[in-house]
């Protein structure tokens, strides 16, 4: 019971860290598209970059943060090599990241269409380098169950970010959306001297014959990493280079700004996870995992469809979140929203080749879904613009969830109720195209509307779910 108790403690502690980080980066998109207009460009700059970041951060930890973890609890290995190991591989290969970019920094800004301003690249690619080699040292925290400074460290990262960003866009009127990147850069290196006294806590040796084993086991890890990022990455760096009107970079930076509202699911996608995980794999041997399982991924769905009928239902608020010359993008909200849900079904379906060992399913699943959005982008942008990037990752996530979901039920069966999941789906859908129809209304009738069959909503779910006559009864309330 004590062991199950640090797990709840620290997942509370990493999931508020990791969910309020997210939230006040958030606010960063307010400040952006007030600053940058959707016709310089800027945003696009800034949506187009990061897609980068995320692959390359992938790319240069390579599942060593998964295997540090694997390799440091096993008996017969050292902890502290595993770590030295660890380190020193992802640091020497970031740092030749990094210097590889510097000394070939014209010919790849060029390729990625940033020639005019090729210190964009280079400042991200010494970035995401010392990101890169800071993952280690954060899991080391982690595996020493360091959760409170791993939290504080992450937080004061972002709280450093923001106070820049504002001091320069919002004080000083700044609009070169180069300082995006200089602030970032700034932050990064203070967070690494932060972490100094982690840099110390080891024999500074690596094991050859350790490396190649964790090599063996990472790869896999990899594969899986590289699929899972390309799914949220790949329509954004693909946009450049597949669409054909001169106003690029306004439509990419309408497209990622909108994108920012539906993140609203992410973060309850993510808040799921870190609850759900640890709980999952602690009670793996258990009798009734299979109807936790079938329970957990009800109410998963059905707390995302009632976020989801509230963004769509008071977009009309939500909306000021970014400036007014990128609310043309707006419509790709919901289908982005959808698209996170099954994300987030695909992510509790994940489940069952985790718990068997068969994580290869999740590498093949991960890279048919990808390959499915990549075709969607480049048959359809040219035509239909940043539309065809939502809808590419409506697909990609919508096969991946079936596929996972058939193959799972041959090798790992769960009996999920999928007529009650049936049902909420539908009364989201007719709830759904009840607010679209009412979008020519006044303000305050359309939210009255909306807010309606939200309520409508929460009283199936009370009525069927969660009824409440066992909370009065306790609470001795007669109704």
């Amino acid at each position: 019971m004590g062991k199950l108790t640090t797990i709840f403690k620290d997942t509370a502690i990493y999931g508020l860290s990791s969910i309020v980080g997210r939230f006040l980066n958030y606010l960063l998109v307010p400040l952006y598209t007030a600053t940058l207009s959707a016709a310089s460009g800027g945003y696009g700059v800034i949506t187009n970059i990061y897609a980068y970041v995320a692959l390359a951060l992938v790319l240069l930890t390579f599942g060593m943060e998964t295997t540090y973890f694997r390799f440091t609890n096993k008996t017969h290995t050292d902890s502290e090599t595993v770590y030295g190991t660890t380190l020193i591989t992802v640091g020497t290969i970031s740092l030749m990241f990094a210097v590889l970019v510097v000394l070939l920094l014209d010919p790849i800004s060029q390729l990625m269409g940033y020639g005019d301003h090729p210190d964009y690249v280079a400042v991200m690619a010494i970035t995401v380098a010392i990101d890169a080699f800071l993952c280690i040292p954060f899991a080391h925290l982690r595996q020493q169950r360091k959760s409170i400074k791993f939290a504080a460290l992450k937080l004061l990262n972002i709280v450093i970010t923001i106070l820049l960003n504002l001091i320069y866009f919002y004080f000083m009127e700044g609009k070169d959306v180069g300082y995006v990147f200089y602030i970032n850069m700034a932050s990064t290196v203070l967070l690494a001297l932060c972490l100094i006294t982690e840099y110390g806590t080891f024999r500074w040796k690596l094991d050859r014959k350790l490396l190649r084993t964790m090599l063996s086991y990472s790869w896999p890890i990899l594969i899986l990493g590289i699929a899972g990022i390309l799914n949220q990455t790949a329509d954004k760096m693909l946009f450049p280079y597949i669409y054909e009107g001169s106003d690029m970079r306004e439509q990419l930076g309408i497209y990622g700004a909108c994108s920012k509202i539906a993140m609203i699911m992410a973060m309850i996608t993510q808040a799921f996870r870190f609850a759900y995980e640890p709980i999952v794999f602690a009670g793996v041997k258990d009798k009734d995992q299979h109807e936790m399982y079938a329970k957990a991924m009800k109410f998963f769905i059905i707390f995302t469809l009632l976020a989801f009928l509230m963004v769509v239902g008071y977009m009309d608020i939500l909306k000021y979140i970014i400036g007014s010359d990128y609310w043309p993008g707006l419509r790709v909200v919901p289908i982005v929203m959808a698209a996170e849900i099954m994300m987030g079904i695909y992510f509790n379906l994940s489940f069952w080749y985790k718990v068997i060992d068969k994580t290869i399913w999740g590498a093949i699943f991960s890279g048919i879904g990808c390959a499915v959005l990549i075709i969607v982008n480049v048959l359809f942008v040219p035509k239909y613009g940043y539309m065809a990037c939502a809808w590419g990752g409506f697909a990609g996530y919508g096969v991946a969830m079936v596929a996972s979901y058939f193959v799972g039920q041959k090798y790992y069966p769960i009996d999920y109720p999928i007529k009650d999941i049936a049902l909420y789906v539908v009364l989201a859908w007719v709830c759904f195209r009840l607010m679209e129809l009412s979008a020519d209304w006044s303000m305050i009738g359309q939210l009255a509307f909306n807010t309606l069959l939200i309520i409508i909503f929460v009283a199936v779910i009370l009525k069927r779910d969660l009824p409440l006559d066992p909370i009065l009864k306790k609470l001795g309330i007669k109704h």
